[in-house]
């Protein structure tokens, strides 16, 4: 049987997520509400300079203050640097940004650690600092970092993927901040410009735009008797803070435990920070220490997503065939590259379409800023801002439909991409979907001042290697067991597969969440991988499973297991529903005492074939005031492909929650920092996010196509859900008043500007 002719009862139902009462009630142990005797609380001391050397600490008024522990620096720590920020948490020989932490005071409560951190005081030799990114690429620009710079974290990086094309060093007559450039050419763009009937544009500039999750960075090490160090985290990848924690702390693996906490909200930006700097200062002052970030620090010191300027020609023919592409990008990766996206940016610029020639290079830049983090379709966001404003224009151009124009480039399963052939995608049926939306087909009767704008766009995904073990425990019940953080309902998804699996009810299943060196393989919960390559090694747990199951059962009843099913918590014969042995029955034999059985513990270890990329369509309707510039969200349709809906319920709050965030990063989001390298955005007051008012209902659309890998042909949807609405935003105020925006956030400021302009 096909995956498109399975008969789901579990799989398809709208259920709310396992979590949600604990979470609504309050009693969900999130990472700062671990009780934990003897804790000292950590308050970092920052850098006020954007680069400095630091001459001295001297914390010995802060030592006076009764309630204070220790007072740590990066040369009192069991840490050894190497230029990024997990292996070098704190600013060693200089500070390279404001808000840098420099010490690391432990006390006995929070309001005394902050008290004392303003004793400390830090005699700095100021540097001059390279802040702006077209200024750090000049080549009589100031070194960001005059010390020696580690080489980029391969662990952190490979959540991302592989970097895309060749990598060069820097040209010695480059400016001392570039770092590397990444190159992908293909076919003959000059030609392909020159044959073609119109070609569009542009240099579109998009800001540092922070997760701006509700719960901020924490985590509370301690160490155990055996010399163990146990850490309890809000983090988004357990194994891979483990991993970091081994390799910064220099202690054997076996000797950390990274437990995920309840994560209130990542997007990317908690997959490995602050647990080497905790466990660190547990090992070091010999008790348990919290480091629960402010929202200034949080705001100031973590790892948002980067600051990019793309410079972007796009060539059309006469019938809506794009025929070459050619963009020129910097990354600004501020002051730690470990993170950064610039081997990855480059394919994201050739968007969901065909290509048949390109030229794209992207240059590394160091500045004096934090450095750069994933976030929620990492880079995709940005590139089809770019993208789909040069299509509507060229379709504009052309008088051409553009809904059209994205039909006629939309790739088929082997099409040719930047960075290879396209697997499987339902660009195609997601773009039908829209075309036939009454949103869309309301755009030619509108009032003055107002348009509707689309945008089509996809995120690849990831594809990770994972395992999973499906238990069946005394009471006939299955225990999941995994170290899945879950952030985004992703319990409830991987309960639902293995229920739909085993053929049990979803009530009969449930997910236990363990420590990662307890834990089979689990990768980070991102990339929206997690349904995808998580969810496809529970299934594979799951059949292993029922396999024994039905053994067992086949044995019990003397008859051949291919002639048993799983119903109502029983195995019976097929078509003898009053013949058969319980799960519970099954369940005693195998785990009670004096076992007739051994126990049924299912394994299942997979990693998919290739990515199955989700593609989605945003409809966006917005009003413009022209004395203003103030653009509101009037309606939103969102039309997303998520191979199979494994929950509708939760596959609903992805789609609108991407597209909230959407319009946050299309018209308010920016970490802006002032000439002198100082954040001017530190808490919620200035960096503005969506408000209740500013976020429409969101008519969601899901499109099933399966695909052929992931687990009963669900794909990751989490990070697609985020990429078309900047576009369509743009796309739509050009509809109400003719002004292109190149630059992101598209503030009240800029959209006057523009309009002023046009």
């Amino acid at each position: 049987m096909s995956i498109e002719e399975l008969d789901t009862t579990v799989v398809g139902v709208r259920r709310p997520r396992i979590e949600a009462p604990t979470k609504v009630t309050g009693t969900a142990l999130y990472a700062s509400d671990l009780p934990v005797a003897g804790l000292l609380h950590g308050r970092f001391v920052p850098s006020p300079y954007a680069h400095a050397r630091i001459v001295s600490i001297d914390a010995a008024a802060a030592l006076a203050l009764d309630g204070v522990a220790a007072v740590l620096s990066a040369a009192a720590l069991p840490i050894a640097g190497s230029g990024t920020r997990a292996l070098e948490p704190l600013a060693r020989e200089e500070a390279l940004y404001a808000g840098q932490p420099v010490a690391l005071v432990l006390a006995e409560s929070e309001a005394i650690a902050e008290d004392a951190a303003e004793l400390v005081v830090v005699d700095y030799e100021p540097l001059p600092a390279a802040v702006d990114l077209d200024a750090a690429l000049d080549a009589s620009a100031p070194p960001a970092r005059t010390s020696t710079v580690g080489a980029a974290d391969a662990a952190d990086m490979a959540v991302h993927g592989d970097a895309a094309g060749s990598v060069e060093e820097a040209a010695p007559t480059a400016s001392p901040n570039v770092t590397s450039t990444h190159r992908l050419e293909h076919g003959d763009v000059d030609a392909a410009f020159a044959a073609s009937a119109a070609v569009a544009e542009g240099v579109f500039r998009t800001g540092w735009v922070h997760q701006a999750y509700i719960e901020p960075q924490v985590a509370t090490a301690w160490v155990e008797p055996d010399g163990t160090v146990a850490i309890h985290s809000s983090t988004q990848g357990a194994s891979f803070a483990r991993a970091a924690v081994a390799r910064v702390v220099g202690i054997p693996l076996e000797k950390v435990k990274v437990t995920p906490a309840v994560v209130g909200g990542g997007f990317g930006g908690k997959i490995v920070l602050i647990e080497p700097l905790v466990a660190a200062a547990a090992l070091a002052a010999r008790r348990p220490v919290r480091i629960a970030y402010t929202r200034t620090e949080d705001l100031s010191a973590t790892n948002p997503a980067a600051g990019l300027r793309l410079e972007v020609k796009v060539g059309m023919d006469a019938e809506g065939t794009l025929t070459g592409i050619r963009s020129r990008i910097a990354v600004d990766e501020g002051a730690y590259g470990d993170m950064s996206p610039s081997g990855l940016i480059g394919p994201r610029i050739g968007a969901g379409y065909t290509w048949p020639a390109w030229d794209v290079e992207v240059t590394a830049v160091k500045t004096n800023k934090f450095g750069p983090g994933a976030y929620r379709g990492p880079t995709a966001t940005q590139c089809t801002f770019a993208i789909e404003q040069l299509v509507d224009e060229l379709a504009d151009r052309l008088g051409l439909d553009p809904l059209e124009v994205r039909l006629r480039n939309a790739p088929t399963e082997g099409a040719q991409k930047l960075d290879g052939a396209w697997p499987a995608v339902a660009a195609r049926e997601a773009l039908e979907a829209a075309g036939e939306h009454p949103l869309w087909r309301k755009r030619a009767a509108l009032p003055q001042d107002e348009g509707i704008g689309l945008a089509y766009g996809l995120f690849p995904g990831a594809r990770f290697a994972a395992g999973a073990v499906c238990r069946m425990e005394p009471d006939g019940s299955i225990a999941v067991v995994t170290g899945l953080a879950d952030i985004t309902g992703t319990a409830t998804a991987i309960a639902a597969i293995a229920a739909e699996t085993l053929g049990l009810s979803f009530e009969q299943v449930r997910v236990n969440v363990v420590e990662a060196s307890a834990a089979p393989q689990t990768p980070v919960s991102g990339g929206s991988a997690i349904t995808y390559s998580v969810g496809k090694a529970v299934r594979a747990a799951a059949e292993d499973a029922r396999e024994q199951i039905l053994r067992i059962a086949a044995d019990e009843l003397e008859i051949a297991p291919a002639d048993l099913e799983i119903v109502d918590g029983a195995v019976r014969p097929i078509g003898s529903p009053d013949r058969g042995v319980t799960l519970s029955d099954i369940a005693r034999k195998s785990t009670g005492f004096g076992n007739a059985y051994p126990p049924v513990e299912g394994r299942g270890a997979t990693v998919p074939a290739e990515l199955s990329p989700s593609a989605c369509v945003n409809i966006v309707h917005v009003r413009v005031d022209r004395d203003t510039g103030r653009v509101d969200v009037l309606d939103v349709a969102h039309v997303q492909d998520v191979g199979r809906a494994i929950n509708p319920l939760l596959c609903e709050g992805q789609m609108r929650g991407g597209v909230t965030q959407s319009i946050g990063y299309a018209l308010f989001e920016e970490l802006v920092h002032d000439e002198d390298g100082q954040l001017q955005t530190p808490t919620f007051l200035g960096y503005a996010i969506p408000r209740a008012e500013h976020v429409p209902a969101i008519d969601t659309v899901i499109i099933e196509v399966p695909s052929k890998h992931g687990p009963l042909g669900a794909k990751g949807i989490g990070e697609s859900a985020i990429v078309p609405g900047a576009a369509a935003i743009a796309n739509a105020i050009h509809a109400a008043t003719g002004a292109r925006l190149r630059t992101m956030p598209m503030t009240p400021r800029r959209v006057w500007q523009a309009l002023r302009e046009s």
